[in-house]
């Protein structure tokens, strides 16, 4: 069984200036409704945490850079804090924060530093070596696969379920979208009961050869960290996953994926998608009331 995950959240968020120029994308408030307290709003990070702490996972990897430091400070429970708020009167505030705390205190978290920009694979890279020979999740910081109204996530958990039943080396969540340009992109075939068989994949692709795109969730198999190692900077200077993953396929080694139907994709990546991401919960949080 899979309990651990590394949340690569190193990005520089450069396309949220200037409301990232001192707050980390990650960070960025989003709403959500509370079961007992109605509308509140959290850093979409939170949601994310909360979401593998829901599908089974107690060892989080943060990779981090600079002026990462609100995310180490916000998953450090302050109880003085919120002692402070119910003495105030603010008690619906403070149980929610102890709420939180609770599940960060049943967590076992670790920050590692990614001291240059080196991109997505870089990051997954330095989380790698810290979650040791064991599999490991992989979910990026910025995005989710949302069920309206419920704080679990079916796919991370079919996702976990799968990689213990079947072992692959790697296990890739896709999803179908309508201009795959800005995603990596994945050809696929052989679907049994669910599963693909992944036959390539790249990165941001003019002409894609399908429109599977790949949602940043993954479980690996620690072998992703010999791929990565082999890798040398992109095109664009970074390392990418996708390259390591097209690495494991070119040494016969066996890459799966699973596709996400039924959940909603949110992205805080860029203005619009964040726009899109509010308008999504908002709507969510009403048709949960």
């Amino acid at each position: 069984m899979i309990d651990t995950a590394i949340l690569p959240v190193a990005g520089l968020g450069t396309r949220m200036l200037p409301a990232t120029k001192e707050q980390p994308k990650e960070m960025l408030p989003v709403p959500v409704r509370h079961p007992r307290y109605g509308l509140v709003f959290k850093p979409f990070l939170q949601l994310v945490y909360e979401n593998l702490y829901a599908a089974g996972i107690r060892r989080f990897i943060f990779v981090v850079g600079r002026g990462k430091r609100s995310i180490e400070d916000h998953f450090t429970p302050d109880w003085g804090y919120a002692d402070y708020l119910e003495s105030r009167g603010k008690k619906r505030e403070a149980e929610m924060l102890r709420e939180f705390y609770h599940m960060i205190e049943s967590s076992t978290i670790a920050w590692v530093n990614q001291p240059q920009p080196l991109g997505f694979g870089d990051a997954v890279y330095r989380g790698a070596l810290l979650a040791g020979d064991k599999p490991f999740i992989v979910h990026a910081g910025d995005i989710l696969l949302y069920n309206p109204g419920d704080n679990s996530s079916p796919i991370l958990s079919r996702l976990i379920r799968l990689y213990s039943e079947r072992e692959p080396d790697a296990l890739i969540v896709l999803r179908r979208v309508k201009d795959p340009r800005h995603y990596g992109v994945a050809v696929v075939e052989e679907k049994n009961n669910g599963v693909y068989v992944v036959r390539s994949v790249v990165e941001k692709p003019e002409k894609p050869p399908s429109n599977l795109a790949i949602a940043a969730i993954y479980a690996f198999h620690p072998v992703i960290t010999k791929a990565l190692k082999t890798l040398k900077p992109s095109k664009r200077g970074e390392i990418e996953l996708t390259d390591a993953i097209k690495r494991l396929i070119e040494w016969g080694l066996r890459v799966e994926a699973i596709e996400a139907t039924s959940e909603r994709f949110l992205d805080i990546g860029r203005p619009e998608t964040y726009l899109e991401t509010i308008n999504t919960l908002i709507k969510g949080a009403e048709e949960s009331e």
